[in-house]
């Protein structure tokens, strides 16, 4: 889904797409929301009702590791991004670990 195919869905789907903009949280940029909001509707229509703790929780692992550069376990990362694929995000940051910082000092 591109940019303008989200915008698209929204305007099809109002209801939903008002029910996605309540999961915002108040500290989320513009930016960090916009792909934030992106990848549940992307998604959503794969989860129940039951589910949808799931699958904020999911969109928040996701946003953490790309914004943040928040860690997690390698089975849980590879599941987000596969959820997130095709989802451009503009001039994310760029995170590096302790070890790759020391790393090239040592060089």
């Amino acid at each position: 889904m591109s940019t303008m195919d989200v915008e698209d869905f929204i305007q099809q789907n109002r209801v939903l797409a008002d029910q996605v903009e309540t999961y915002r949280g108040y500290w989320e940029s513009e930016k960090h929301w916009q792909a934030r909001r992106e990848f549940i509707l992307r998604n959503i229509n794969d989860f129940q009702l039951e589910q949808l703790d799931h699958l904020l929780s999911l969109s928040m692992v996701w946003a953490n590791n790309v914004f943040l550069g928040c860690r997690y376990n390698t089975e849980l990362l590879e599941k987000v991004k596969e959820m997130a694929e095709g989802i451009v995000v503009e001039d994310a940051p760029v995170f590096k670990t302790r070890d790759e910082i020391i790393k090239k000092q040592q060089v």
